[in-house]
């Protein structure tokens, strides 16, 4: 089947696939937004899901293309199941976001209550479950599932899994060839600092939002992605000649962070959604059954907003959002919000301080199950070059280290000129 993308032109899915993307559970991306309340600072944001997974899947297999065409697979069958199983991954990376995507993980259920049955090794402990979780268990046990093993005489759902959560255990050689264990760099494929979610996304959303922040040299980035191999695991790499390219990617998805992702508009209306979900009388709760959570879209979310009598629904519903009454950006956590907000709740201001925090990578995180698998540079016409890790191998992650603070003050619209009054008349 061909489908006519605005991004990326024709793109084409097998009847196989087709058999995955008619399921009522890759269906329901057609209702969760890509961005959020990002339509309500840029009109053009209505994009959702389902075109963005298309798009990733797309962009995986002319990935694939890209750094395989050369190489000797012992079975040419080996190299279609590796490719099949990456697509799948792709196409299939995002189907477990609640409405409004991230903005509900807050009201998803215990992971005990989703009871994953792939996490066979994994203390199914009293942690809140996120969308990857619904993620592994909508492709391992639903109508998903029973259309990979339907459809796909030699990929099964685990191992399409096993490329979106890299601590599944995978019993078999099935990433395996030649002697080589090929799930590292298929997994970076699907997620890491120059994986094709990114690639599709900052493209995708940049097109939606009308900016420029997003555009990069997509095709001139996977023409040069090729592997390295370590200890007999093959890991992604990037020919040193693109290294620039991808400096230039790393700070077009760090500004739209900045200038889009972290909209005031968006924000605000992302804290107020917040308020209500952790509000005693929040009646909206996803569901662990993944049959009932089928229904759970922003559609959904926004019809319960409109029925409810919570102030903060309420503002969501009827677009009352809080005003932004002062703005700072910082590299470090400054205690003038703070001070700013107790002054004005003195004063019977009510104050929404919300803190958007950004970082340009992966590779600053001091958390081990944070950290990226490393991604290496070669030289291809140095022939005794010794690839080095990336972060290694440019300057742009020292230069961007720190951390960027947006720091918002809000206030209600009714008391906005009275809190502006206060601000100026008070030095803090």
């Amino acid at each position: 089947m061909e489908i006519r993308d605005p991004l990326h032109g024709s793109m084409y899915f097998s009847e196989a696939e087709v058999s995955i993307l008619d399921t009522p559970e890759y269906q329901r991306l057609r209702a969760i937004k890509q961005l959020g309340f990002s339509e309500f600072s840029f009109p053009g944001a209505t994009h959702n899901r389902y075109l963005h997974s298309l798009g990733v899947c797309h962009l995986a297999g002319q990935t694939f293309d890209s750094i395989f065409k050369a190489y000797p697979f012992t079975k040419n069958s080996t190299k279609l199941r590796l490719r099949q199983a990456t697509r799948l991954a792709a196409l299939l990376h995002d189907v477990g976001h609640g409405p409004l995507s991230h903005s509900t993980e807050q009201v998803m259920p215990l992971l005990k209550t989703l009871d994953v049955k792939a996490y066979t090794d994994k203390l199914q402990n009293d942690r809140r479950a996120n969308h990857e979780d619904y993620t592994i268990k909508l492709i391992t046990e639903s109508s998903i599932a029973e259309a990979i093993s339907k459809s796909f005489h030699d990929v099964t759902p685990l191992h399409v899994a096993a490329l979106i959560d890299k601590g599944l255990k995978v019993n078999d050689d099935f990433f395996k060839d030649g002697g080589f264990d090929f799930r590292p760099i298929l997994s970076q494929l699907v997620s890491s600092e120059l994986d094709v979610d990114r690639m599709d996304y900052l493209e995708r959303d940049s097109y939606y939002c009308g900016t420029n922040y997003g555009r990069v040299d997509l095709e001139w980035l996977i023409q040069n992605l090729t592997f390295h191999i370590v200890e007999g695991k093959m890991f992604l790499a990037l020919n040193r000649r693109a290294l620039y390219s991808f400096d230039d990617f790393l700070i077009s998805r760090h500004h739209m962070h900045l200038m889009v992702y972290f909209h005031h508009k968006s924000i605000i209306y992302e804290e107020m959604l917040n308020r209500y979900l952790m509000s005693p009388d929040c009646k909206f709760i996803l569901p662990g059954d993944i049959k009932q959570y089928i229904a759970y879209n922003d559609y959904k979310l926004h019809e319960h907003l409109s029925s409810v009598n919570n102030p903060w629904a309420k503002r969501v519903a009827e677009r009352r959002p809080f005003k932004v009454l002062l703005e700072m950006h910082n590299t470090s956590d400054s205690p003038r919000p703070e001070l700013i907000k107790k002054e004005l709740e003195a004063r019977q201001i009510e104050v929404i301080w919300a803190s958007s925090k950004a970082r340009l990578s992966k590779y600053h995180s001091g958390s081990p199950e944070d950290k990226a698998l490393d991604i290496y540079v070669r030289d291809q016409y140095d022939y005794w070059d010794t690839p080095t890790p990336i972060n290694q191998s440019t300057q742009i992650f020292s230069k961007y280290e720190g951390t960027r603070i947006i720091d918002r003050l809000y206030v209600s619209p009714e008391q906005y000129l009275e809190a502006e009054k206060i601000l100026k008349t008070t030095r803090l």
